[in-house]
């Protein structure tokens, strides 16, 4: 995650409160999606960005997960996912957001 989407997260957060804020990732590999998601969840593992030591708790979901797919209409899906969806691993990817999701602190 970059460090300018690290600050709008942080000011997101700050401004609507932790509760009104859910991110959705759509990083291509476990790896990556597991890394955003400690990012929001716990803080930055870099320690280079604004979340660094910043543990947000956040909500945060993968695009190719299923409560998040079901909210989006078909054509939309089709126009900006498209066969994205089909190649990547989304249940490991899944397995991997899910897990950071799970090591939210308790509020």
């Amino acid at each position: 995650m970059d460090l300018q989407s690290q600050e709008v997260i942080k000011r997101l957060a700050e401004e609507h409160g932790r509760e009104g804020v859910i991110v959705i990732l759509g990083a291509p590999d476990p790896e990556s999606a597991e890394i955003a998601a400690e990012t929001v969840v716990l803080g930055d593992p870099t320690y280079a960005g604004a979340l660094a030591e910043a543990q947000l708790g956040l909500d945060v979901y993968h695009v190719l997960e299923q409560p998040i797919r079901e909210l989006i209409p078909d054509d939309v899906w089709e126009r900006e996912i498209g066969v994205m969806g089909d190649v990547l691993d989304g249940e490991a990817i899944a397995a991997a957001v899910g897990g950071m999701r799970d090591q939210k602190p308790a509020a």
